[in-house]
């Protein structure tokens, strides 16, 4: 199993074809991809309900890899990754960190989108060395508003994709209006991108098993949000639906750290919609 990182040669490696490598920790074997410069403060993506790998943002990736180092894992019991999906937001942020440890990583930066915006932080309460920066979107806290009402809003709407034939993230991801029906097209065509070596999808089974953790991260206490220092990024568009904006601005007003970036008539998945800016903010803040 790979545990390091030799220098990619020959032309560039992008997220089209950055290779599906394997690491075991915590007992089972986790599939992830690396791409970028060899050297410098990794950035490890953590990434929604229901996503493998081939739902990374191929221009997110990308624009991140120009100059870091960026690493995308599967959790535990998702695409190619071995074991059962957890059903709780703490034993996801358990197996990313014993993901990172294993691959010999001291220090690293997360970039959390959603479920991924979750662990993220409980990764933080949990090994706060290890974290270096950190850049949550589409998040919110444990306890935060409407969080464990994410299924029944996105139930009606997956339906709707489904009698539709077009991938829920249209409508879960997405504002109506025709700014962001024309970047929920663009968006789904980039997930596409990629042809060979491509993820096993998500089973039905871990699916519903990652719901019951997000509805559980809902109904949590609160955490002492306060007691973390680490420089935080908090991005989301303007009308999350799905895990409400409010959520994002609770995270912004309670982490001392953190500065927020609200994208224009955007929903859950603004930073697909603000890609370009939402790179170049990413890098500014991540090279401070």
């Amino acid at each position: 199993m790979t545990k390091s990182y030799p220098p990619q040669a020959g032309s560039i490696i992008t997220w089209k074809d950055a290779p599906t490598r394997s690491v075991d920790a915590a007992g089972t074997t986790f599939v992830y991809r690396r791409l970028g410069p060899a050297a410098g403060v990794p950035v490890i993506m953590l990434n929604h309900w229901g996503a493998t790998l081939d739902n990374f943002d191929p221009r997110i990736v990308d624009g991140l890899a120009a100059t870091r180092p960026v690493i995308a894992v599967n959790y535990r019991g998702i695409g190619a990754s071995g074991g059962k999906a957890p059903l709780t937001v703490a034993e996801m942020a358990k197996d990313a960190i014993a993901f990172i440890r294993a691959l010999g990583l001291q220090q690293v930066d997360l970039l959390g989108f959603s479920l991924g915006g979750f662990v993220a932080q409980d990764i933080m309460l949990k090994e706060p060395g290890l974290v270096r920066k950190v850049i949550l979107t589409g998040t919110g806290p444990a306890g935060g508003e409407g969080i464990e009402k994410v299924g029944p809003v996105s139930w009606p709407l997956i339906l709707k994709g489904m009698l539709t034939f077009r991938d829920p993230k249209f409508y879960l991801f997405f504002t109506s209006t025709a700014n962001g029906r024309h970047a929920a097209k663009a968006f789904l065509k980039r997930l596409k991108e990629r042809e060979a070596d491509r993820d096993k999808p998500i089973t039905m089974t871990a699916f519903l098993r990652q719901l019951k953790a997000i509805k559980a991260w809902g109904k949590q206490a609160q955490q002492n949000l306060g007691a973390i220092w680490t420089p935080v990024l908090v991005a989301n568009g303007d009308q999350d639906r799905m895990v409400p904006t409010s959520n994002s601005i609770d995270l912004a007003h309670r982490l001392p750290n953190a500065e927020l970036v609200l994208y224009e008539d955007a929903g859950h998945g603004g930073i697909f919609q603000y890609r370009e800016a939402f790179v170049k903010k990413a890098l500014e803040f991540l090279a401070r």
